[in-house]
């Protein structure tokens, strides 16, 4: 593997923002998530659950309620009072319209599709058609007091339940008037307390589900009014609820971070009674979860600790593989860290600034794994703040640090970064080229005379960086297959004749920069596309998909290696296959081009090329293990993949010289650390 001097980085202040709602695609393979800063994500289950979309979220919008609508369309509401559409080729909001009810607090689509249903603060609950190109007005329902917190339709669509304060209400879709009021609050101790009801659900029976602020999961017989079943799950609120598809199974999250899931079981063996039974508790979140789904083969979670867990229900997975996997996603698929190579300066990305720091040095040498004492300390140069509520779409630094840009959903920035001594001056390059806004990749050239952004409709503009701070245009690439997807990741070559561009189709299209006309475009795999770069050598780009498998594609070939197809035809390691977390990052030592240096969020690892790859019988080890066995063990264990997980979780690493990394961590401690108080819980002997 060889010897690195590694500057480990811990002052990334990243917090993500924590998850509000969630919607699964139905009879699809994808997840929507919102968070609570009003960022949208969306994760393909089919794709080892990579985060293929980001929209960037803004403090002007809120989301409390997320669905699919019309198959693939996807919609959300907000305290703003707005239902936003959202454009998934483009990565921005299509259209909003404004719901006339003051702020929204929940959303519900019918069950075909082609109704939206929303509940506002005014008590009002509004029926909106999906239509092509917008959504249409339909008409109001029954007004009461109260604020609709929570909505589900019947699967016939003649009903809707709407959940508020003390109370449910059934509401006839046809006549839009209430037949049926259900009173779920009660006394104690003669004082009257508010019950919140936080979800409700509406079953194929006739049956209303509801969870509220006293912990109880109640069962209702909407016609009648009537409780039929009351379960207390937890001394806190339960906030969320979701029911499986063929209403047999019930997943509920509580304010304690704790998820229960409900199963409809027979009261006796062969009998054809049944009863709702609390039957699997989970505790996998640290504060409240605010949001829970269902799918055919796994419960998923979401909560205000960032954290989106998937917990596969091992009855319904058919074979091992990803789906048998307990999954906790809490950073986000892509980098968020650029670094200045020859001024040793890291960029670090945040929703709305980014910070510039210096990194630290030492004189002193030492042993494996010894810290070093550092003759000058990391240093905070400066703090750009970005103007107005949007978010930063994406961000990067040029490898000499002169140059800084970023872009939100509707500006794009220049910025001539001079460093003086210990001093540092930023000057922002006006009128810069109207570019096709958003961008969501930006890419320096490596001699920092040229910048490369990501854009929609699959365009790549290439610009020219001139001094003393100036740029203009050069050229724009587009995608011979006319995609409209956005381009979400980019790499270029060290020589400047080359640049990949992969889009939201996972087409990975190669553009020469010298005659500016397409070269070719990589063969079709089916599955996305997380980690790509150029050799600085051979000009060979390697490929990280998000099923783990890698690619060697010559460029100047146009065709896979025979180091590629010799992978292909004996098969990675089982256990490297297995993996949950998607590579990242792809770089190179020049001074060893056999060498290709990748990372996920658990691991770093180096792949010698020279090396066989490991046999799949063989412990694929990482060196800390290794250097304890003996010498002829170790001999018999050589093999191509070096592995190290001593550094946890990485969310960046590259190499700043051929001895030297910098690796930058984000302990899960500490982002909790800086996260509001959660319910306490009595403990056994305390």
């Amino acid at each position: 593997m060889g010897e690195f001097e590694v500057h480990r980085v811990r002052f990334f202040g990243l917090v993500p923002a924590g998850v509000r709602c969630l919607a699964c695609q139905p009879r699809d393979s994808r997840l929507a998530l919102a968070r609570t800063d009003g960022t949208v994500e969306v994760y393909n289950f089919a794709a080892n659950y990579f985060q293929e979309k980001v929209i960037p979220g803004s403090e002007a919008r809120s989301v409390e309620a997320l669905c699919w609508a019309a198959g693939d369309r996807l919609f959300s509401a907000g305290l703003a009072g707005d239902i936003t559409e959202y454009d998934l080729a483009r990565l921005c909001i299509a259209r909003s319209v404004d719901g006339s009810g003051g702020p929204i607090w929940s959303m519900a689509v019918s069950g075909g599709g082609t109704r939206l249903a929303v509940g506002c603060e005014d008590g009002s609950v509004k029926l909106f058609q999906v239509v092509p190109g917008g959504i249409q007005f339909e008409r109001n329902m029954d007004r009461r007091k109260g604020r609709i917190l929570c909505l589900a339709w019947h699967p016939s669509d003649a009903h809707i339940a709407a959940g508020s304060v003390d109370i449910i209400r059934v509401l006839d879709v046809h006549s839009g008037q209430t037949v049926q009021r259900i009173m779920v609050n009660y006394h104690v101790q003669k004082v009257r307390r508010e019950c919140v009801v936080w979800s409700v659900a509406f079953l194929s029976s006739g049956t209303v589900v509801s969870s509220d602020s006293f912990g109880r999961v109640q069962f209702w017989d909407w016609e009648r009014g009537t409780l039929q079943e009351s379960h207390t799950v937890s001394t806190s609120a339960v906030l969320s609820m979701a029911v499986s598809e063929n209403e047999d199974s019930i997943v509920v999250g509580t304010s304690a971070g704790a998820t229960y899931q409900f199963q409809l079981l027979p009261v006796k063996i062969g009998s054809r009674e049944k009863r709702w039974v609390r039957t699997k508790p989970f505790q996998h979140h640290t504060h409240d979860v605010r949001a829970v789904a269902h799918t055919p083969t796994a419960l998923i979670s979401g909560g205000l600790d960032a954290q989106l867990v998937i917990r596969p229900l091992m009855e319904k997975v058919q074979k091992k593989g990803f789906e048998a996997v307990l999954r906790r996603i809490t950073f986000p698929h892509r980098r968020l860290v650029s670094c200045a190579r020859k001024a040793r300066l890291l960029l670090f990305q945040f929703s709305q600034h980014l910070d510039l720091w210096r990194l630290g040095s030492t004189d002193e040498t030492g042993k494996d794994g010894e810290i070093l004492p550092l003759c000058r300390q990391p240093e905070h140069l400066l703090q750009l703040k970005s103007k107005g509520p949007e978010h930063i779409y994406c961000s990067c630094i040029s490898p000499c640090g002169s140059w800084v840009a970023y872009a939100t959903a509707s500006r794009f920035h220049l910025y001539r970064v001079r460093c003086e001594g210990d001093g540092i001056s930023i000057k922002k390059v006006p009128k810069v080229p109207k570019l096709l806004l958003p961008a969501y990749q930006l890419q320096f050239s490596a001699d920092s005379s040229s910048l490369l952004v990501a854009s929609a409709q699959g365009s790549v503009h290439v610009l020219q960086l001139m001094e003393p701070g100036g740029c203009k245009p050069l050229h724009t690439f587009r995608p011979p297959s006319g995609s409209h997807e956005a381009v979400y990741l980019l790499a270029a070559s060290a020589d400047g004749h080359w640049v990949a561009a992969v889009g939201g189709d996972w087409a990975i299209n190669i553009y020469n920069l010298k005659c500016f006309k397409h070269h070719c475009t990589v063969p079709t795999y089916g599955c996305a596309v997380t980690a790509l770069a150029i050799h600085p050598v051979t000009n060979n780009l390697v490929i990280a998909y998000s099923d783990q498998q890698l690619f060697e594609f010559s460029i100047p070939e146009r065709q896979y290696t025979a180091w590629s197809r010799m992978v292909q035809n004996w098969g990675l390691h089982w256990v490297w296959l297995e993996r949950d977390s998607p590579i990242t990052h792809i770089t190179f030592n020049p001074k060893n081009p056999s060498h290709i240096l990748l990372h996920d969020l658990y691991m770093f690892c180096v792949i010698d090329k020279s090396l066989p790859l490991p046999d799949h019988s063989a412990l694929l080890l990482n060196q800390s293990t290794l250097k304890q066995l003996p010498e002829n063990a170790r001999q018999r264990q050589l093999h191509a993949f070096k592995i190290c997980k001593k550094f946890q979780p990485l969310l960046f690493v590259d190499l700043l010289d051929e001895n030297c990394l910098v690796m930058v961590e984000r302990p899960v401690t500490d982002i909790k650390v800086q996260l509001p108080q959660p319910v306490q819980k009595k403990k056994f002997g305390t």
